[in-house]
């Protein structure tokens, strides 16, 4: 009899600390439903002249051995970087990009290829800081001696600054497209709740031009664009 008593005793007990459990629960539970949002993506692009050029050349010599190629690679570049040098280009805007010592092989179906000489290669990448300057530096290098021309590459120096004006833009955008949505649903705009950027873009822009640039080809500049894309989230509120 005892033993039945306290169960029942108990009973009660366990009633109430399921009530305060629940009541303990529910605030939690409301804290974690998000409160309504708008959501909405703004864009905004900015246009400017690069300001940066890079120019890929490089020098290839063929020899019957390997140390006459590099010799006569060596001795090639040598000229091509004083040509550099003569022209006012300082020597941290210009670097060796590649360097390669290759065997040149005769075809021979009978038998393994015979090496008949060696192929050197030394490449170098050369910045320009003005870049109406790009046609006659390719006709300076190819002049001293580079035979390979990779390419020119346009660059913009300033992106980052750029970008945060396109930024700021591309807000104003979302806002703008959040306005229209709010006004056509009866609500207001409160504040901002979450703001995300979208394929976010680097830190320099680059156009890259195709190899077998023609010594003093005219060089047309273009412009670059920048792009940027957020997406941001305001909170809502019953329209006065």
């Amino acid at each position: 009899m005892r033993s039945l008593a306290w169960r029942i005793d108990r009973a009660p007990l366990r009633i109430l600390a399921a009530l305060v459990g629940g009541l303990l629960i529910a605030p939690a539970l409301a804290e974690e439903t998000p409160p309504p949002t708008i959501s909405v993506t703004g864009e905004a692009s900015v246009s400017v002249p690069p300001d940066l050029a890079q120019i890929d050349a490089g020098v290839s010599t063929e020899a019957k051995t390997a140390r006459e190629a590099s010799e006569a690679n060596n001795a090639a570049m040598g000229k091509v970087l004083l040509a550099l040098k003569g022209a006012g280009i300082e020597e941290k805007d210009f670097q060796t990009a590649r360097l390669s010592l290759q065997p040149q092989y005769a075809a021979n179906r009978s038998g393994p290829n015979a090496v008949t000489g060696y192929r050197a290669t030394n490449r170098v990448t050369i910045k320009l800081h003005d870049v109406t300057k790009v046609a006659s530096i390719i006709d300076l290098v190819t002049g001293a001696g580079a035979n390979e021309l990779g390419g020119i590459s346009f660059m913009v120096s300033s992106a980052s600054k750029l970008l945060d004006e396109a930024r700021e833009q591309a807000v104003a955008d979302a806002r703008r497209k959040a306005e229209i949505y709010a006004k056509a649903a009866g609500v207001t705009l409160g504040a901002p709740v979450g703001i995300s950027e979208e394929n976010t873009p680097g830190p320099v822009a680059y156009r890259r031009m195709s190899a077998g640039v023609a010594a003093a080809a005219p060089v047309a500049t273009g412009e670059e664009t920048l792009h940027v894309t957020v997406s941001v989230s305001w909170a809502i509120k019953q329209a006065q």
